[in-house]
C-alpha cells in the first residue's frame, strides 16, 4: 500500500524540501541542518576542554554518558510521539509511577522478572491511555498528558504516602552499577534502546507510519492506515520508554521515589528539539535526539565544573533551547524558498 506523498519517510526531508535545489545556498543548507548539533557538540567540549582541564578525561565523559542515558532513553519516546506531531507531558509522572510498581514489587520479595515485568507494563498502559484518549476521544495531546502527568503523579504520592520505598537487593543494583568492561550498565542500555528504535522506525511498516502520521494524518487515514491504532501504540512506546528509565534510576538511587522524574518531560523535548525533530511532526533522527541530549548532558556537566550555580543553569539551558529551535526554523524556512 502507497503512503500519501506528503508523509516523509525515515530522515527524510518533507516534500517541499526534497524538491530540486536551485542554489548553491540550498546545497548546503541540508548539510547544516544534519551535522549542526554534532558540530554544536564538538563545540561545546572543545569550549569546556579548553575552560576546565577536567572535562576531557574518560571517568568524567563515561560519568557524562552515565548520567545523560536517563533522559536520552525518555527522549526516545518523546521522540516517536514528536515525529507523529503529538507531544507527550506525562513522561516525568510516568516515571514516578512505573518506578513505584517496580520498587513496591521488589520490597514484597517477587521475583526480579516478575518485578521488572510489572513495572514496565505500569508504564506500558499509561502510555496506551495516553494513546487512546487521543486518538479515540479526540481530544488534544497536550490536554490529555497534562492531566494524566498529575494523575500519574498523584497516584504515585498516594499509594507511597509520599515517602520513598527502599531496601533492595544488591543484584537489582547490579542494572545501574555494573559495567562491561569500562562502560556502566545504563549506557548499554541506552544504546540497546537506541538500536532497537533505530530499526523500528527505519525499517518496519510502523516506523514509515510515525512519520507518515506526522507528515499528513488525514492522507495517511485515506491511504487506509489504521491511524488511530498506530497513534495509540506510538504513545505505549513513549510509556514503555519512561518506564524502562524509571528501572535504571530505581537502581541508581536504591529507592524508589514518587517525586522522581520531575521535569523529565521538558529535558526530554529539549532534547527530541536540538536534536533537530520537528515539533510539526514528520522530520527527524534519533540519531539527532541522541546527539541533543548528550548535549544538554555535556552543557550541564560543564557548568558543574565550573562552578556555575544551579539557578543561572536554567536560564543557559534555556537559551539553547531556544536557540537550536530558532536556529532550525530559519533553516527550514530558507530551504522551502
Amino acid at each position: 500500500m502507497i503512503i500519501a506523498s506528503s508523509a516523509a519517510p525515515p530522515g527524510a526531508r518533507s516534500v517541499d524540501a526534497m524538491a530540486p535545489p536551485t542554489s548553491r545556498a540550498h546545497r548546503l543548507l541540508l548539510p547544516a541542518r544534519q551535522f549542526g548539533t554534532v558540530i554544536g557538540l564538538v563545540a561545546l567540549c572543545a569550549v569546556l576542554w579548553i575552560l576546565t582541564p577536567h572535562f576531557l578525561t574518560v571517568s568524567n565523559l563515561l560519568n557524562v554518558a552515565e548520567q545523560t542515558s536517563i533522559n536520552a532513553i525518555v527522549a526516545v519516546g518523546m521522540t516517536f510521539v514528536i515525529l507523529s506531531a503529538g507531544i507527550d507531558l506525562s513522561v516525568g509522572s510516568i516515571v514516578a509511577i512505573a518506578g513505584v510498581v517496580l520498587g513496591t514489587a521488589l520490597q514484597a520479595g517477587q521475583p526480579l522478572v516478575v518485578a521488572l515485568a510489572l513495572g514496565v507494563a505500569t508504564g506500558f498502559a499509561c502510555g496506551l491511555a495516553n494513546g487512546a484518549l487521543i486518538s479515540w476521544g479526540g481530544l488534544p495531546p497536550f490536554i490529555v498528558t497534562l492531566g494524566t502527568m498529575s494523575i500519574a503523579r498523584g497516584a504515585a504520592l498516594l499509594f507511597t504516602e509520599g515517602r520513598p520505598i527502599s531496601g533492595f537487593d544488591a543484584g537489582f543494583r547490579v542494572l545501574a552499577t555494573g559495567r562491561a568492561g569500562f562502560v556502566p550498565a545504563p549506557v548499554i542500555v541506552m544504546g540497546i534502546v537506541y538500536a532497537a528504535a533505530h530499526f523500528v522506525l527505519t525499517r518496519t511498516t510502523f516506523g514509515r507510519y510515525v512519520y507518515a502520521i506526522g507528515g499528513n494524518e488525514e492522507a495517511t487515514r485515506l491511504s487506509g492506515v489504521p491511524v488511530r491504532f498506530h497513534k495509540t501504540m506510538i504513545y505505549g512506546v513513549s510509556g514503555l520508554m519512561s518506564a524502562t528509565a524509571a528501572v535504571i534510576l530505581t537502581a541508581r538511587l536504591n529507592s524508589a521515589q514518587p517525586i522522581a522524574g520531575m521535569m523529565y518531560e521538558l529535558d526530554a523535548i529539549a532534547a527530541t528539539v536540538i536534536g533537530g525533530t520537528s515539533l510539526m511532526g514528520g522530520d527527524g533522527t534519533l540519531g539527532g535526539t541522541l546527539v541533543g541530549a548528550l548535549i544538554m548532558g555535556v552543557l550541564r556537566n560543564g557548568l558543574n565544573l565550573l562552578g556555575v550555580s544551579s539557578f543561572l543553569q536554567q536560564i543557559v539551558i534555556g537559551g539553547v533551547i531556544v536557540v537550536a529551535v530558532l536556529l532550525d526554523t530559519v533553516l527550514k524556512r530558507r530551504n522551502r524558498t
